[in-house]
């Protein structure tokens, strides 16, 4: 999960928050991190006076300092508002996305980032605008057994982020997030699987249990699939397949329970691991299971 330090980090040259001073770069103003005097109340926050941009972005990252982060989202937009000429106008627009996502406020981190995308594409922070992003998606993956739209959508953003900024460290961390929502994808089709195999439809269970093997060969459920797979086939009658398959098992997860599992089954049909041919969808894709 990004941090508060990270997202200050990026708006480099920021007023300082914490009572400090620092010069407003370009502007020739010595600004000091103050409560925001040119707003309303928390009463009534949607309306704000006039204020210089120095005052609105600092009293925004005051807010954010105290864990107000709706107030705080609405301080950067007014920033924005306010000073949409000022160089500041962008850095506030990307710190209103944060607020949002700190604030769980997924939706509406998505379609602030979707904004300054498209209004910044060039800007030097749109590798983490990009990330941010992919965070507000994933932070939303829920248990495989519920639906995992926002997971796909987590994996095309992680994806992105990866393509576009292949070097930056948000890439590397892409990465490793992949991990997860590549699992839970995988793990969705077990569980789907395993409902049609328990219910003896086993052509249904067969398009689950292949669809993890050939789309999400470096997760954990792989093995298992393989033996559901075995499992079907010789429901189904179909020997070559089932032989095929538990060859492929064998192979790659010799010590594998599910290859025991396997093994057992068709030796109790007096059949026995018979290796893939090139030509069957299995051995096609079964060089790269690992």
């Amino acid at each position: 999960m990004t941090t508060h330090g990270e997202a200050v980090s990026i708006m480099a040259n920021a007023p300082t928050r914490g009572g400090g001073i620092r010069r407003l770069g370009g502007l020739g103003v010595v600004l000091a991190a103050l409560a925001l005097s040119g707003c309303a109340s928390d009463d009534d926050p949607n309306e704000y006076e006039p204020g210089s941009v120095g005052e609105l972005y600092n009293s925004a990252m005051n807010l954010m300092d105290e864990e107000r982060y709706k107030k705080a989202a609405k301080t950067f937009d007014e920033v924005e508002r306010q000073h949409p000429y000022s160089v500041w106008a962008s850095k506030a627009q990307l710190m209103s996305a944060y607020a949002h996502y700190l604030n769980n406020s997924y939706t509406e981190a998505i379609n602030a980032l979707d904004r300054f995308i498209e209004l910044h594409p060039g800007n030097r922070d749109i590798a983490y605008a990009y990330y941010l992003k992919a965070l507000s998606y994933y932070e939303r993956i829920r248990d495989v057994r519920r639906d995992q739209s926002m997971t796909s959508q987590a994996r095309d953003a992680l994806q992105q982020v990866i393509r576009r900024f292949p070097d930056s460290k948000y890439a590397r961390d892409a990465e490793l997030k992949m991990d997860l929502v590549e699992d839970h994808l995988a793990g969705k089709e077990m569980t789907v699987g395993r409902y049609y195999l328990n219910k003896g439809h086993y052509l249904a269970a067969i398009n689950r249990f292949r669809a993890v093997v050939k789309d999400y060969q470096t997760t954990s459920h792989v093995p298992e699939a393989l033996h559901r797979l075995t499992e079907a086939y010789l429901a189904l009658g179909m020997k070559d397949e089932a032989q095929k398959t538990a060859s492929v098992l064998g192979h790659n997860f010799p010590t594998s329970e599910w290859y025991v599992d396997s093994y057992e089954l068709l030796t109790g049909k007096d059949l026995a691991p018979e290796r893939a041919d090139d030509d069957s969808w299995i051995g096609k894709v079964w060089h790269s299971v690992i």
